[in-house]
């Protein structure tokens, strides 16, 4: 099932908004969150910038060049923002946060920071829900960290945890200048600006992981090739497929190798004819497999 570019759009509108009214509540205030906020929603409005490139790219048809196509063009770009959330916002909110309880600068009229935290967490509230909706539209029953694992679109769970990252990033925010004024204390907003920092590491490590799985190139489920296997394995002409490698090159295309051994009495003219009939029908129910390399094998016999 194809994902949808709303939650994309929808975080890119929220997030470039944001950045800019938190950007303006920190030159007035002085808060160290404040401006750990500000980048870490600057950072969110490249990535989403990145992932629509890669999507973009990603469709590019096949050619002389790369013979399999671009698919996982967007699987890097995935990798690319993972690196940027840890190396750019998690990086800078560390070191904002080290800085100000260095040098602590005292909160001295919090309304701003309130008013600009209350209108960004609507704001991402709103594109988080729509992200959620969109992942959980794709997961349909499957668990949610199984779903994570399993999915093969990178930007449908990229935009869900960065806006969840935001959101909680936003609470942190907002402790940090509360306890900051009220106790007199602007050692809490550098603490909190550290905190932030944390969330955006452990969301990056976990993006990362999953992008470059992905970049490397997984194989279709278990269940799937079975299906497939079956389906081939019932054809007369075929008598066991020996090895059916796969790998996802995109989200909605599969390479799949075949080796089969095919019935004794087959001639080479009646195994050429059969292999497109095996293409066909695998193609016919399973849309994703794009390109389908069937190689003749004997059991017992090394394939390689």
């Amino acid at each position: 099932m194809a994902a949808s570019k709303l939650p994309i759009y929808s975080a890119l509108a929220a997030n470039l908004a944001i950045a800019a009214t938190k950007f303006v509540a920190a030159s007035v205030t002085g808060s160290s969150a404040m401006i750990s906020e500000g980048i870490h929603s600057l950072v969110d409005t490249l990535n989403e910038i990145l992932l629509l490139v890669g999507i973009k790219r990603s469709q590019k048809p096949a050619d002389a060049r790369r013979p399999f196509g671009y698919g996982k063009e967007l699987y890097f770009w995935a990798f690319i923002v993972s690196i940027l959330i840890f190396g750019v916002g998690g990086g800078v909110s560390f070191y904002e946060g080290i800085t100000h309880l260095q040098h602590p600068q005292p909160i001295e009229d919090p309304l701003w920071n309130y008013i600009v935290l209350g209108i960004a967490f609507a704001l991402d509230g709103t594109s988080f829900i729509t992200a959620l909706k969109e992942f959980n539209r794709q997961r349909g029953t499957t668990p949610f960290w199984e779903a994570v694992r399993r999915s093969k679109d990178p930007s449908t769970f990229v935009v869900l945890f960065e806006d969840a990252s935001d959101l909680l990033g936003l609470i942190v925010a907002f402790l940090g200048v509360f306890l900051g004024h009220q106790l007199n204390n602007p050692v809490f907003d550098g603490v909190a600006s550290i905190l932030i920092g944390l969330i955006l590491t452990a969301v990056s490590l976990v993006l990362a992981r999953e992008s470059r799985s992905l970049l490397m190139g997984e194989s279709m489920s278990q269940d799937t090739l079975q299906q497939i296997v079956g389906l081939v394995e019932n054809d007369p002409a075929v008598s066991k497929v020996l090895e059916s490698p796969s790998m996802y090159q995109a989200p909605e295309e599969v390479i799949l190798i075949l080796v089969i051994d095919f019935n004794d009495r087959l001639t080479i003219d009646d195994i050429n004819k059969t292999i497109p009939k095996i293409r066909q029908t695998i193609r016919g129910q399973f849309p994703l497999v794009k390109r389908i390399i069937i190689e003749p094998g004997v059991a017992g016999q090394p394939t390689v």
